[in-house]
């Protein structure tokens, strides 16, 4: 039987053991919140708790919690590790939502910590979306498939399965010329990031949390309801240009905040945005955004690229 760990780091860390594509046991969260908890429902004071790390206390924290999950087992085949941001060949290039990470060697620094721990299982990083895109091909039995994936959370993440060396940093495509539009997390003018973040929508409404914002627009408040207009807006651009890159297909649509999306206004932005009829056959779906999904994507991409 494949064994492998996955570990997902965004709002918290999450690790599980992997067995044939499948949980096995509980999920370890740090902070030490239930792992299924969304993050609206977290303590105050943990939420955001993993940017006040440095980035050897990260490690060290990650580590902590594979040796949690593996249980003194010594024959796991990989371990995955999915972190926000521009991730390539082990190295965090750019992670603006955890910027201590900058320039990280993270798969170096795991390994030798893991191997000194007794777990020399090779240690794949990889961007967080994408793990939620392997994740959902593998619960959803679509391994031998493209799956495209929006991520609407503290930031936005776009994820690809297969990973095929692309950047897909998609969260800051530009879909806006306004130059006031400067509230994403990594200084860009006119980012989707800066528009439909977490973070972004906090700092944009400081007299309101952005479930306050939808809920007023749903009441009919005319500067929530623009707002809600600008974040589908967005939304639909971004995919509209991913169309006519990737053509057509399904794209799914999770994170904690996919609960803002109407699906009716969204189709209907992209409607007029697509028109190339061979482009017209896009689908989207709605998924709930849960813990499990994101550690087997991490685990399974892990043990695909340990076995070559």
């Amino acid at each position: 039987m494949a064994k492998s760990i996955g570990v997902t780091l965004s709002e918290r860390i999450l690790a599980g053991l992997i067995v044939d594509h499948a949980i096995v046991g509980d999920l370890r969260s740090f902070p030490a919140i239930r792992a299924d908890a969304p993050v609206e429902m977290f303590p105050e004071e943990a939420q955001g708790g993993l940017i006040e790390l440095h980035t050897d206390a990260l490690v060290e924290t990650i580590c902590d919690q594979v040796m949690a999950v593996a249980g003194g087992a010594t024959d796991v085949s990989a371990v995955g590790v999915a972190l926000p941001g521009f991730i390539r060949n082990g190295v965090v290039e750019d992670a603006p939502n955890l910027p201590q990470l900058k320039g990280a060697r993270m798969g170096e620094l795991l390994s030798t910590q893991l191997k000194s721990a007794g777990i020399p299982a090779p240690v794949s990083i990889m961007n967080d979306a994408d793990a939620v895109a392997a994740g959902l091909a593998s619960r959803h039995g679509k391994l031998d498939t493209t799956v495209r994936v929006w991520t609407l959370g503290i930031g936005i993440g776009y994820g690809q399965y297969p990973i095929d060396g692309g950047i897909w940093e998609n969260g800051h495509s530009v879909v806006s010329l306004d130059e006031k539009e400067r509230f994403c997390g990594c200084g860009g003018v006119g980012h989707m990031e800066g528009i439909m973040g977490h973070r972004a929508m906090r700092l944009r409404f400081l007299d309101m949390e952005p479930e306050e914002v939808f809920a007023a627009a749903k009441e009919g408040d005319a500067r929530c309801l623009d707002f809600k207009k600008l974040w589908h807006r967005a939304l639909a651009a971004a995919t509209a240009s991913a169309i006519h890159m990737g053509g057509a297909g399904r794209f799914f649509l999770t994170g904690f905040n996919v609960r803002f999306v109407d699906l009716p206004m969204l189709k209907d932005y992209v409607g007029q945005m697509v028109k190339m009829s061979p482009l017209q056959g896009y689908s989207f779906e709605l998924v709930e955004d849960e813990a499990d999904t994101r550690v087997i994507g991490a685990g399974v991409t892990a043990e695909q690229a340990a076995a070559g």
